[in-house]
């Protein structure tokens, strides 16, 4: 039995292990979930929160009047705001608009400034939840910067806690760690502990589709990234928090199966965990069924469903994002393509000016994606981008369209349903169809319309 704590701080780590019993097979793998939202501010990220402002405030980098500075999904925010608290600082944090209302009302909650940016714009963008960070961090005095994406001490943290924490309570027997890759320090830190004392332990990271690490991993260069619903798992950029030497595999997990597995966690476990989590299981559940039952499978599940129930949790939200099984028979994104020309109109990035514009005017179309010289989609150039750039002399037809390339919006698996796609159009975007790293097709809005209208 625990007795009295000092402060709420006292309360982090020691969270339980728990045996899925439903959502895994009878001749499965054993599976055991830790429970990280069960931390007092609701998530894994407490236990590195509290780790670096300790370290920062033994540094002196930290003292009495300083302004913490971060860049958050959320729950990192609301670990430092918790400890922030306790200790008497102020926090200003920068988060993406594709976070859930939850996450920004919780976090000014506990008093702090929360500023939110674009989710759609590259990481080194002025205006991305990263570099605002670093703007407001060098023009607010006696300021410190989290920096969980980069800063080692996040990996330590789990090092010291998660790792050491999982490796006394299964006495080091289980053969699977499963973890979702976000900044990378929960399975670097936790991977590297319990691979030191037991090197056959296999450590598999889990990746959202849109996210870079499954190419990081597999080929060594990153794809390119696009958007994507689940929360606190994946990254457009490369981590300092992540060490792929610990980590003998990564699976990509799509926002269907995150959201599909959350739900069951909760309805048939009875275990109220957000959608890393239930991407993170469905993972784990897929190894289950290919090791077998003399295999144990331990899998770290995050952060709580509380803070997503205007997201999944909403059957509406669901609906109109696409994620319920359509119905029997229900048109789909290759449903139109199959109905409309095939000939798909691409650019390469050393094209030059003049080129495009011709061949933008021949085929009486407005925007082109731009490929690789393997095929891979990099972006899109558009006619409005190049017109600018003539009219203000900063591009001559004789210039390459390289730096005229912006990233790739809007795009959508050809399995989609056609509400999904017109998600994609209310964000005034044309729809490009993308499956495996390769283009398939471009749909526009009157492209929509005529299909609908061919359908009665």
């Amino acid at each position: 039995m625990r007795g009295i704590y000092q402060n709420i701080l006292h309360a982090i780590g020691d969270t339980p292990l728990v045996q899925l019993n439903k959502v895994v097979g009878r001749h499965d793998a054993r599976v055991l979930a830790k429970l990280e939202f069960m931390n007092p501010g609701g998530s894994v990220k407490d236990r590195m929160a509290l780790h670096i402002l300790e370290q920062a405030e033994r540094r002196g980098e930290l003292r009495p009047g300083s302004v913490i500075v971060e860049n958050t999904s959320g729950n990192t925010g609301v670990g430092v705001a918790m400890a922030a608290a306790v200790k008497g600082y102020r926090c200003i944090f920068t988060m993406p608009d594709k976070m859930s209302e939850e996450k920004v009302r919780r976090l000014k909650a506990f008093g702090a400034d929360v500023v939110v940016t674009p989710t759609a714009v590259p990481a080194d963008h002025p205006d991305s939840y990263y570099e605002t960070a670093k703007r407001i961090a060098r023009e607010t005095p006696n300021s410190f910067m989290i920096n969980q994406y980069h800063n080692k001490e996040n990996i330590e943290a789990h090092y010291l806690s998660t790792g050491a924490e999982l490796w006394e309570q299964t006495g080091g027997n289980f053969t699977t760690l499963v973890a979702g890759l976000g900044t990378g320090g929960t399975m670097s830190g936790t991977a590297k502990y319990v691979k030191e004392r037991n090197p056959r332990i296999r450590a598999v990271g889990v990746d959202p589709e849109g996210s870079i690490y499954y190419d990081m991993f597999h080929s060594g260069r990153p794809s390119t990234p696009h958007t994507y619903k689940v929360e606190g798992i994946g990254e457009d950029m490369v981590c300092g928090a992540l060490e792929f030497n610990h980590i003998d595999d990564v699976i990509q997990v799509n926002d269907r199966e995150c959201f599909a597995m959350a739900r069951r966690l909760t309805r048939e476990e009875g275990i109220f965990a957000g959608g890393s989590s239930g991407g993170a299981v469905h993972v784990a559940a897929g190894l289950a069924r290919e090791l077998g039952r003399n295999a144990t499978i331990v899998v770290i599940l995050p952060d709580s469903g509380a803070i997503y129930l205007s997201k999944f949790f909403n059957d509406d939200w669901m609906k109109d994002n696409g994620f319920f099984e359509p119905e029997p028979g229900a048109a789909s994104v290759r449903d139109l393509l199959r109905g409309k020309s095939h000939i798909l109109h691409t650019a390469t990035p050393d094209e030059r000016l003049g080129h495009v514009i011709l061949r933008l005017k021949r085929e009486g179309i407005s925007q082109m994606p731009v490929l690789s010289a393997t095929g891979e989609p990099i972006g899109m150039v558009h006619e409005l981008d190049l017109l600018n750039a003539i009219v203000e002399g900063t591009y001559h037809r004789d210039n390459v369209i390289e730096g005229l390339v912006t990233p790739l919006q809007g795009v959508i698996d050809p399995e989609a349903n056609l509400e999904q796609l017109r998600q994609v159009f209310a964000q005034d975007n044309v729809a490009v169809v993308v499956q495996s790293g390769r283009v398939l097709g471009i749909i526009t809005k009157i492209d929509l319309i005529d299909y609908l209208s061919r359908r009665g």
